[in-house]
């Protein structure tokens, strides 16, 4: 039985907006659409797992190998830990992430849109659930133009409490990136959890409902803004989907003697996500996915010619067969030239060399600075209200304010002295005093430690103005291990 396909989107006169046409994506085997399954696959599968994934790092210390630990103010990555300091460590990773998706982007088009971007990811596992509860494309169509009877109801809503199901365990899965798996999970199913918590549950299990179940297509087209200035990624030697009009056109029927290889079947107009026609060309809507190359293969298997009618093709090889099959009329003849003066992909060009250099340049700064990084660190803050304190004896008094950071495992007791003009007296408030009478300071286990200190200047020491002193920190051995420069205040005259 024949389906009426969907009206075409009509335009209210005086309106510069079509309404919204729904796509009905047919299902599609082949290779592409494999390698999908597979990209959709790992990528979940990550994604529900990772946060259950343990590693150990001590006592007192998260057990979860990624988490953003908001309340410590701690990223754990396995065995990487990054302090709210050193935020410039994920700002490095971001302009990896960015600088590798143009290189990507460069070689091989929109291949992050069509694989692995999660818009992309979750709307094929919904559109799974919808085939396989509603049928395929042309049950869809009969099913939403057909009458709203028990049939539709009971489809609908089968279909839509799977997507709330998936929804919920993506919500769910977001919270325990930033909180520890079992301990949140088991709060939230008892209703222990709390208001924040289940704030941003709803939230994300909101939105994955609808950006993968109802906007879709529309997300990539309008939300976007990667298509936007993906032209500027691309150029003449970028990997992109595209069809073969030199091979196909004029398309007609496989019996037409005449006719190129395309016989107009739509089959890859059909299989696609947004709704496009690729033999239009290159277009804002193409996400790269790459399923029409899987439908019209079958297509051309089932009519005894070659595959590759729509490939991933390089604009070059495609400007250079079109060229050379100019005025050719269709058949074998035109194919082999056609397919002859292609050339493989120029992969070494400005443009990638640019984005290698650029990566290699980020990696090596990032490496630098996690082989330099401090895992002790002290800080001198002077106070600066009052500048300096007349003691009745006559002396002067500066207040400091020393934090020490200590980034490892494991608390460390460390002696303290002050370098600058003899007679300056250091004291450190509730701080142990070792054999020697010098400060011990103790630091915290992965944490910050915070002391008071007063530096006096006795009696008879006349100093003015500002005089540099240095507090440093020794290891058992008497070596100084961490120094920090700062100035006693005294009166001007």
């Amino acid at each position: 039985m024949s389906v009426i396909p969907p009206r075409a989107p009509q335009i209210e006169e005086g309106s510069l907006y079509a309404s919204h046409q729904k796509v009905y994506p047919r299902a599609v085997q082949g290779v592409v659409r494999r390698v999908k399954w597979a990209v959709l696959i790992l990528l979940l599968g990550l994604y529900y797992i990772v946060p259950w994934l343990r590693w150990d790092r001590g006592p007192n210390a998260p057990d979860q190998a990624v988490l953003v630990d908001m309340g410590n103010a701690r990223l754990f990555f396995f065995w990487f830990e990054l302090w709210p300091q050193e935020i410039y460590f994920l700002t490095g990773i971001l302009v990896l992430g960015a600088i590798g998706l143009f290189a990507v982007t460069s070689l091989f088009g929109r291949i992050w849109c069509g694989f692995t971007c999660p818009q992309t990811v979750w709307t094929d596992l919904f559109l799974w659930i919808e085939r396989k509860v509603e049928g395929d494309r042309n049950a869809r169509i009969k099913l939403d133009q057909g009458p709203r009877n028990s049939a539709w109801w009971r489809a609908k809503l089968s279909k839509h409490a799977a997507w709330l199901a998936i929804a919920m365990a993506t919500g769910g899965a977001w919270i325990m990136y930033f909180n520890d798996a079992p301990t949140v999970t088991w709060a939230m199913l008892t209703g222990q959890a709390s208001l924040t918590v289940y704030g941003f549950f709803a939230l994300f299990t909101a939105t994955t409902y609808v950006l993968a179940g109802a906007a879709r297509e529309q997300v990539c087209t309008y939300m976007c803004p990667w298509p936007r200035f993906q032209g500027a990624m691309l150029d003449e030697n970028s990997l992109v989907v595209t069809y073969r009009d030199w091979r196909g056109e004029p398309r007609g029927k496989p019996t037409d003697p005449g006719a190129g290889d395309c016989v107009d079947c739509k089959a890859c107009v059909h299989v696609c996500p947004t709704g496009i026609d690729i033999r239009d060309g290159q277009q804002l809507e193409c996400i790269g996915c790459g399923l029409c190359v899987d439908a019209c293969d079958d297509v051309m298997k089932k009519l005894d010619r070659p595959t590759g009618l729509i490939a991933f093709e390089t604009l070059k090889n495609l400007a250079a067969s079109e060229a050379a099959t100019k005025g050719m009329a269709p058949g074998p003849e035109r194919l082999a030239r056609g397919m002859a003066v292609r050339t493989r992909q120029k992969v070494v060009r400005p443009r990638t060399l640019v984005y290698a250099g650029v990566l290699t340049s980020v990696i090596v700064v990032m490496l630098g600075a996690w082989l330099l990084r401090e895992t002790l660190t002290l800080t001198v803050l002077r106070d600066r209200a009052p500048l300096y304190v007349q003691l009745s004896d006559g002396g002067l008094r500066n207040g400091y304010t020393l934090k020490l950071a200590n980034k490892l495992r494991g608390e460390l007791s460390l002696p303290m002295v002050l370098e600058g003009p003899a007679g300056l007296r250091l004291t450190v408030q509730d701080a142990a005093l070792d054999a020697e009478g010098r400060p011990l300071l103790t630091t915290r286990d992965d944490g910050i430690t915070q002391w008071r200190a007063f530096v006096t200047a006795p009696e008879g020491m006349r100093l003015r103005g500002s005089t540099p002193i240095t507090f440093r920190l020794l290891d058992a051995q008497g070596r100084t291990i961490l120094r920090h420069s700062t100035v006693f205040l005294g009166p001007d005259r």
